[in-house]
């Protein structure tokens, strides 16, 4: 999932993501411009009234220039409150804006792309890495145009004094604002994304070292986990100190470079006051502007270190947004309810490794077909491509007499149900995590597909009932109560076609044969696949075949 961009195209592609919020950001700038001019004409001002005092005249009368400076002293605080209001309005709705683009992206390349992806990596991206983007939005975007239209208009002002001054500032405006930051993006090179990479690594072996907790503690592996961690971020706060240390060099080579183009401008204008061509007014009022304008170019060499982190952080995010799904939505396509399904001369791979070889399997509707086979002979992976979470390689797999590729996906989401080995709860209450399958569920249909999932009467003697909080995945129900909950969750969604990977793995002979009543019955008017090692689940099948080394046999 991971591209090379270059930090130009990354912010190209940041800056396109502001097009719905131009507006603001045309105020920002006009607001910082207008401010940063305010705050270089009040140090102008003070010089015109020091010549005013010498005796060597000025553009306005002594009161005057006071009263001109008191106005843009107070301006340029109004002005800077309203730039920067308008900088991170646009930021944190920006954020928002990418957090939710995120989201739909995760749940486009879910599952195919996500297997196998750290989860704490992804949460990593979703709030460490668009929360750095804030830096981008408010303090890069409007600070790069105001600087530029700030730097010519000084330039220009100073060089209607004379040509070579305004030279030398504009040479002071680009060594500062663009070759500085330059040269130390280039100088930091991948450091950035090595440290975003670096934190997601970091941020997944907290998780799963939380996750683990009681295997960790049963096993006497407190120590070992801890010091994996501590030296985990030792390394990371290493790679960050270097980052900053390239921060501050950054920071003393533009405070040395301002000093010298000060003295460059300062010798400059003495030598034209000396040889006549300039009057002392003039060479004075051309000094104190460049000395008093580094303000907005400052800014952008600042930036040339920490944009490194703020690109990566970037580039983590377009990873997910311009990843393309394994199995895209299909839309568009006519109506379709179920009628059957039919498995046709279908091979599959995840990357090299086959797992279905030339495998054909017809589902007639209304029937409950078992599938039995060892462990990796392609049993799950039979049930996901029905479900078209994988695309197939070769072969066919249909819904009623059509393609699944040309069978809209909600359509497909809502005649079947598909329970896995793994129940996933959320954190939240068990109606809640029920009305996932059905949210405009009434009490008494939860109530129903609990008792056909033999749940029912668990779920009655907890505190709170159906509004019993589960934990997070979970955690305070056992395996088999989670199992039976997912169970529920299916028959609540009464769908046609229901696809089942060990429904009762988890269960005991009671249960399972409560359950499995439930499914002889549920099986009249629906279409039953029903994947499990156990023989007496598979007796309520009215065919059973075994899936070995990715055929049947």
């Amino acid at each position: 999932m991971k591209k090379e961009r270059s930090g130009f195209a990354v912010m190209a592609r940041l800056i396109g993501l502001v097009k719905p919020l131009t507006g603001y950001m045309v105020l920002a700038v006009l607001m910082g411009l207008a401010g940063h001019l305010c705050a270089s004409f009040i140090t102008i001002f003070g010089v015109f009234g020091l010549l005013r005092v010498l005796g060597l005249g000025g553009p306005l009368p002594l009161p005057a220039l006071f009263a001109a400076a008191a106005v843009m002293a107070l301006a340029r605080g109004l002005l800077r409150y309203g730039e920067q209001a308008c900088n991170h309005f646009i930021a944190f709705k920006l954020l928002a804006l990418l957090r939710d683009k995120v989201f739909a992206a995760l749940r486009r390349l879910a599952p195919a792309k996500l297997e196998g992806r750290d989860k704490g990596d992804l949460i990593s991206v979703i709030t460490s890495d668009i929360e750095l983007l804030e830096v981008f939005y408010a303090h890069t975007i409007s600070p790069a145009a105001i600087a530029l239209l700030f730097s010519a208009g000084m330039t220009v002002f100073i060089g209607a004094a004379h040509p070579l001054l305004g030279g030398i500032a504009l040479a002071a405006y680009l060594t500062v604002g663009v070759l500085v930051p330059l040269a130390t993006s280039k100088a930091a090179g991948g450091a950035g994304m090595e440290f975003r990479r670096r934190a997601g690594e970091l941020s997944a072996f907290v998780l799963d070292s939380l996750r683990g907790l009681p295997e960790i503690l049963q096993y006497g592996a407190g120590g070992r986990r801890l010091a994996e961690m501590e030296r985990r971020t030792a390394e990371l706060a290493e790679h960050e100190g270097r980052m900053k240390r390239t921060a501050a060099f950054n920071a003393a080579v533009t405070n040395t470079l301002i000093l010298a183009f000060d003295l460059a401008m300062l010798f400059a204008a003495a030598a034209l006051c000396m040889a006549g061509r300039l009057g002392f007014a003039g060479a004075a009022v051309a000094t104190v502007a460049l000395m008093s304008s580094f303000g907005p170019v400052v800014a952008l060499a600042n930036l040339g270190a920490g944009l490194q982190n703020t690109f990566a952080a970037g580039n983590r995010v377009l990873d997910i947004l311009e990843e393309t799904p394994v199995t895209a939505e299909v839309e568009g396509c006519p109506a379709t309810g179920f009628f059957g399904a039919k498995v046709e001369n279908v091979t599959f791979s995840y990357g090299d490794e086959l797992i279905l070889d030339d495998l054909s399997l017809d589902i007639p509707q209304h029937s409950v077909i078992g599938v039995a086979g060892r462990s990796g002979s392609g049993k799950s992976t039979l049930l996901k491509l029905l479900m078209r979470f994988w695309q197939v390689g070769q072969g066919n797999v249909e819904i009623s007499g059509r393609s699944i590729n040309e069978v809209n996906t909600a359509d497909l989401r809502a005649m079947e149900a598909y329970v896995t080995q793994e129940t996933h709860l959320f954190r939240d209450s068990i109606r809640a995590n029920l009305r996932l399958a059905k949210p405009g569920a009434t009490d008494g249909e939860i109530e129903a597909a609990c008792k056909k999932a033999a749940v029912h009467d668990f779920i009655q003697s907890l505190p709170q009932g159906y509004d019993t909080p589960v934990g997070e995945l979970g955690e305070t129900l056992s395996g088999g109560e989670r199992q039976r909950l997912g169970l529920a969750r299916a028959f609540l969604h009464d769908a046609p076609f229901l696809l089942l990977d060990e429904p009762t793995s988890n269960l005991d002979s009671l249960n399972e044969a409560v359950i499995l009543r439930s499914l002889g019955q549920e099986s009249t008017g629906r279409t039953v696949v029903l994947v499990s090692h156990r023989r007496s689940t598979l007796r309520i099948a009215d065919r059973v075949v075994s899936v070995e080394r990715g055929r049947l046999s």
